[in-house]
């Protein structure tokens, strides 16, 4: 009979299993939001666009031909009345398109949920829930199995953080409608999840002396929490870039093609929104680097080493102050501001990958 250890990280790896496959059908049910509430309003659109151009079109009883000059005037009044209006429709066909546009929409900027209801974002996010639960039970089973928390390397951390990233987006759609975001917060987590078990897969066992410390639980769990809320802001200001692509386009004369984005808050409410999570994740990062900082002098006698990790979790701090810094008070919105926060995002990424796979130091924890 195999040791309780053993028994529980081959739970916890069927666990992970079942939320990957769970993840994937939820990610095909927030693309098939995205696509079939494309094709309504893109329907909605031609019908509200035929009703105004047949009120446009409208021509008025021709006038006899004993009418006296006032006649005429009123009658050409008349006819220049309706053709004017096509620009702007008259307010009944205004309303029906109105009434009729929001459909599948976000509600405003606040990111409000409206009253229509959307089968397949509904589905989604009950899916996404299942696996969440799924995929706590596999972190859960993980602890069990090696006596610890499920972050001492490679494996466990990005399991640890897909879940975390999902239960965060989870959190924030009870007060904002961030469906929009399913697919791709959703995409992220079955990419962390896949690489974890393909690349950095790692058996249950013991930590190196090092991390046997509770400032295990306290500086991983506020890194974790961090690059969780950025990856929100890095989906959201990936959609930012395009958003305001598109706005653009359709600014300066040409077609929408992409017509799902419609679902999508406007460039600048995106970009808002995720300044504000920004801002809260930074808090975050810095306490995760001065919690380091005082787990390095207690396990190894100073504050700060130029280790690589250490390098690169001051650089990530840096390029996220910069952002915060740059957007308020330098006045670097839109696009630039976009890309700075996708860039910090990059550079976590790469901190937890590329410098804990490749580059030697003490905090070379990866478990491979």
């Amino acid at each position: 009979m195999p040791p309780i250890n053993e028994t529980m990280g081959q739970y916890s790896e069927l666990f992970m299993l079942l939320a990957a496959g769970t993840y994937t059908v939820a990610f095909i049910a927030f693309a098939w939001d995205l696509a079939k509430s494309s094709k309504m309003l893109r329907a909605v659109d031609l019908k509200a666009a035929g009703l105004a151009d047949a009120e446009a079109t409208r021509v008025p009883v021709t006038v006899g031909a004993g009418a006296t000059s006032g006649a005429v005037d009123r009658a050409d009044s008349d006819v220049a009345g309706p053709v004017g209006r096509a620009e702007r429709p008259s307010s009944s066909v205004s309303r029906s398109a109105a009434g009729t546009t929001g459909i599948g929409q976000t509600a405003d900027g606040a990111m409000r949920y409206a009253g229509e209801r959307r089968v397949p974002a509904r589905v989604a996010v009950a899916l996404t829930v299942l696996g969440a639960a799924i995929h706590a039970a596999g972190v859960i089973t993980r602890a069990i199995g090696s006596g610890r928390v499920p972050w001492g390397n490679m494996y466990e951390f990005l399991t640890t953080g897909a879940f975390v990233a999902v239960a965060v987006f989870l959190l924030v759609l009870i007060r904002r409608d961030l469906r929009f975001l399913g697919t791709f917060v959703i995409g992220l987590a079955i990419i962390m999840l896949v690489a974890a078990s393909v690349a950095f897969w790692t058996p249950v066992g013991h930590l190196v002396p090092a991390l046997q410390s509770y400032w295990l639980i306290i500086h991983v769990s506020i890194a974790v929490l961090s690059s969780a809320l950025f990856t929100l802001t890095f989906a959201m200001s990936a959609l930012q870039l395009v958003q305001s692509h598109r706005q653009k386009t359709i600014a300066s004369g040409g077609g929408d093609k992409l017509g799902f984005m419609r679902l999508v808050p406007s460039a600048l409410s995106l970009e808002n929104l995720s300044y504000r999570i920004n801002a809260i994740a930074f808090v975050g990062w810095t306490f995760t680097l001065m919690f380091g900082a005082i787990w390095a002098e207690k396990a190894w006698g100073r504050f700060w080493g130029w280790d690589t990790k250490e390098v690169w979790t001051f650089v990530i701090w840096v390029v996220y102050a910069g952002y915060l810094h740059a957007r308020a008070t330098r006045g670097w919105t839109g696009t630039r501001a976009a890309w700075l926060s996708i860039v910090g995002y990059l550079c976590v990424v790469f901190n937890f990958t590329i410098v804990n796979q490749f580059f030697n130091g003490l905090h070379s924890y990866s478990g491979l």
